[in-house]
């Protein structure tokens, strides 16, 4: 992991690069270093995986951590630091680059290099809720279930495995990366073993709300979504299957919201997990802070 220090002010940042970021878009990091760099005192650190990654925030000691990467550069970071319990005092910034930007655009971060920059320079700390399950994982967005487009994200997810784990190895073995192109080309895909309904499709699940049920399993569902509200509350819409005229939706709020039934999938801030037989999620108010324009 490489380190570079420069020193024009007092205010401390460490500038976390996410090796996918300097993958992708090498000309926006760039920039964004040059725009922090400017503004403040700046370590630089380029982690080659996640390890390194995780590394790097244990040690950010005073320095305020400012992520350049995407979506899930900031989904690793939020992870990280609530599962060492340092979430809620660790204000985190993000300067967006990459192929998946939809939660940092949904969060209000601004996605051009330049301002997204100034805005960790300039802005202020805004406190954010989000939702954690009974696997102690942590949702800043939306949890839907069933997840659509499952299939294509595990893909990418794969993709993106293999370039961080293996240390920028595809990126500097260009020959091994058309061999496993090829190979996912020739190689037909097995569809997952699910024992619930194809995803996209109807599934019969009970949902519960602070312990009461808003649907259970006699009543096909196409979709559940659920969202951290204001208040330490999450937000629950629940939409039956219609026959005929379209269903009006279930909503519900509260602090717990239990899904359960046939092993299901899920997807949470753009990305798949499951299947499950059930999954707690609890909704956590102010739970952690990012920098955002004032």
């Amino acid at each position: 992991m490489a380190e570079v220090a420069t020193s024009p002010t007092s205010d401390q940042l460490l500038v976390v690069i996410d090796p996918v970021a300097r993958r992708s878009d090498g000309e926006s990091v760039r920039i964004a270093k040059d725009v922090l760099s400017g503004g403040a005192t700046t370590k630089v650190c380029l982690p080659d995986g996640p390890e390194e990654f995780a590394r790097a925030l244990a040690r950010r000691g005073s320095r305020r951590p400012v992520l350049v990467g995407d979506d899930r550069a900031l989904m690793r970071a939020v992870g990280l630091l609530h599962r060492q319990r340092e979430l809620t005092g660790c204000a985190l910034s993000l300067v967006p680059v990459g192929g998946a930007l939809s939660l940092a655009r949904s969060l209000g971060v601004p996605t051009g290099a330049v301002a997204a920059a100034r805005a960790v320079l300039d802005g202020a700390e805004r406190r954010m809720n989000l939702l954690v399950d009974d696997s102690d994982g942590v949702v800043l967005g939306a949890v839907r279930i069933p997840p659509v487009g499952a299939t294509r994200v595990r893909e990418e997810d794969a993709e993106e495995a293999e370039d961080t784990d293996g240390a920028l190895g595809a990126g500097q073995r260009p020959w091994l990366r058309t061999c496993q192109s090829l190979v996912r080309t020739l190689v037909p895909v097995r569809p997952p073993r699910v024992a619930s309904a194809p995803e996209g499709g109807p599934a019969r699940l009970r949902v519960e709300v602070d312990g009461r049920t808003l649907v259970d399993l006699h009543q096909p569902v196409e979709a559940v979504s659920v969202l951290p509200g204001p208040g330490g509350i999450a937000r629950v819409e629940v939409r039956p299957v219609s026959v005929g005229a379209e269903a009006s939706p279930l909503l519900a709020e509260g602090h717990t919201v239990t899904v359960s039934g046939a092993h299901f999938r899920y997807r949470a801030d753009g990305l798949v997990s499951g299947p499950v037989g059930t999954r707690t999620w609890v909704a956590r108010e102010d739970a952690w802070g990012l920098t955002l324009p004032v």
